[in-house]
């Protein structure tokens, strides 16, 4: 997949400008920095302590004593603060108020630097009407990420003071979907501009399909991930490679296969078999393409496989320790850096085929 075809050309008939890549990138590097924020917000409890959403307004924080008040306020009205944060300060108040307000800013942000870059670079005949539409999309989809992230705090404003984990996954797949497409189209324009890598000799179609199965894999594993997250199934039967005592726990899906989704048994079970599985396909597939492709094996296979084990080292570490919050945040960054490095690799190895 490139942007070889004369759809993405600009009216001057050249492929788009490497600096479109460079856009696409730095708005890649700012989700990047998003999710990580979000995972902050999330592990540190903060997320719930905005109650409002005002997509402009909101901007503006608060900026003196009585603003504070007036937030703070708002904020004692709401089921956490009744049910969990019931006397808290003023000053504690603050303490998880800033990061939520950094988060939603920085949201904000991302469509800014998307947008006005859009604009220009599409006046300025620097990307082609083929382009366009995609770029449209991602801008659409990305309001549609601000969107779900109210939907989400929502679901924890009212009697019980947790956001839905179907939501926070819907979240944090968007999030995803995002910052791979960008990352995707980033990766075309940037080859347009170079010449075709080696051609490798060896089964070529075998390791794409394996690393095309490493990817949803990872994928589904991820957001399984965000189920255990939004439940707080991680705080629970801390212990590795047996779980509850066994390799595979009794009472899985006792009561039917909602299970899947909703038991935080069951969920976290899943999760970790899911990791565990993916690392062993990661390995098995590397080992083949080394063999297929010997000194030929391409950096990017390296590098996924060797995330593939730095990951599942950190989720085995994330739930031995009960969920720190510095080593759950490494976690799930590492989930990204994994997925970015196998949609390299998909790009790297086709190109070579």
């Amino acid at each position: 997949m490139t942007i070889s075809d004369s759809s993405l050309l600009d009216r001057n008939g050249a492929s788009a400008h490497r600096h479109v890549a460079i856009w696409l990138l730095a708005c890649c590097f700012m989700v990047f920095v998003m999710v990580l924020l979000g995972g902050l917000t999330r592990l540190t409890h903060s997320g719930l302590s905005m109650v409002e959403w005002e997509p402009i307004r909101g901007i503006i924080p608060p900026l003196n004593d009585a603003d504070w008040q007036l937030f703070f306020e708002k904020y004692r009205q709401s089921p956490e603060y009744i049910k969990v944060n019931a006397g808290m300060t003023l000053s504690g108040f603050k303490g998880i108020f800033w990061l939520e307000y950094i988060h939603r800013v920085w949201g904000r942000l991302i469509g800014m630097v998307f947008l006005l870059p859009f604009l220009w670079l599409a006046f300025s005949g620097r990307i082609g009407k083929g382009l366009i539409p995609r770029l449209i999309g991602l801008f659409l989809l990305g309001a549609a990420q601000g969107g779900m992230g109210w939907i989400m705090v929502a679901s924890g404003l009212v009697d019980n003071p947790a956001v839905s984990h179907y939501r926070l996954t819907a979240h944090l797949g968007l999030a995803f979907l995002i910052h791979g497409w960008m990352f995707w189209m980033a990766l075309d324009i940037l080859a347009d501009h170079r010449d075709r890598p080696p051609r490798l000799h060896g089964n070529v179609s075998a390791s794409l399909h394996w690393l095309k199965i490493l990817t949803i894999m990872a994928v589904v594993t991820l957001l399984f991930g965000g189920l255990v997250a939004g439940l707080r199934a991680g705080l629970i039967y801390n212990t590795w490679p047996l779980m509850d005592g066994a390799l595979i726990p009794k009472d899985l899906f006792a009561t039917g296969l909602h299970e899947l989704f909703e038991d935080h048994m069951t969920v976290q079970f899943t999760h970790r078999t899911l990791a565990e599985l993916t690392v062993l396909v990661a390995l098995f597939g590397w080992f083949k393409a080394k063999g297929r492709f010997g000194a030929q094996t391409p950096v990017a296979l390296h590098a996924v496989a060797a995330m593939a084990v730095v990951q599942v080292g950190l989720g085995i570490a994330t739930l031995l320790l009960a969920v720190p919050v510095w080593l759950a945040s490494a976690h799930q960054m590492g989930a990204m850096v994994l997925v970015t490095l196998c949609l390299w690799a998909l790009h790297d190895l086709g190109r070579r085929a």
